[in-house]
């Protein structure tokens, strides 16, 4: 079962569903992508998930700061369990979720996510473009996006207007940041 790496909900178990449908985050992995979203200072305050699956990128995320997050999952079962997720990590009151698949869901006007995690299926060979279409208008100017990807397969140099920032490497995954361009002159 993974658990909280770090805040307020640090150590907590989260449960996961049985099978192989859903592929949760390593700890190792999560580690990494926090550690370089820290290191930019992200801004937790809005935070968007996702392909979120039993939820441990939003949770971590709502752990290391006091925001809110959506969290977008295709499963109801899943979902069900996501929401289970939130009750164990004492954030059941900062997060919502949604059972919608990523592309067709469109988040409400006037929303300005200021973090975007995802984590789409390795294979899913059009993830990349559905987590695109989910963002388009919907990010602050100061946002994030952070993909989970296979680590055999690059990841885009760009998405939804943003630009690829680092892509660290852990295990069979990689973490791949993006940011607007022209962030650093900001």
């Amino acid at each position: 079962m993974p658990r909280v790496i770090a805040g307020s909900a640090r150590g907590i178990m989260l449960r996961q569903p049985p099978g192989r449908g859903t592929r949760p985050t390593s700890g190792r992995l999560r580690e990494a992508m926090f550690s370089m979203l820290e290191a930019t200072d992200a801004d937790f305050a809005e935070v968007l998930d996702l392909y979120a699956g039993t939820g441990a990128l939003g949770i971590e995320a709502l752990s290391r700061g006091e925001g809110r997050c959506t969290f977008v999952e295709s499963d109801p079962q899943v979902s069900n369990l996501l929401r289970e997720n939130l009750e164990r990590a004492r954030m059941a009151d900062r997060g919502r979720t949604i059972t919608a698949q990523v592309g067709r869901w469109r988040p409400p006007a006037g929303v300005a996510y200021t973090l975007v995690t995802a984590d789409p299926p390795y294979d899913d060979t059009e993830a990349w473009a559905a987590v695109a279409a989910t963002l388009s208008g919907a990010l602050a100017p100061h946002a994030l996006v952070a993909v989970e990807h296979s680590a055999r397969i690059a990841a885009p140099e760009s998405i939804g207007g943003f630009v690829l920032w680092r892509d660290r490497r852990q295990g069979d995954g990689s973490a791949a940041i993006y940011r607007a361009a022209g962030w650093e002159a900001a």
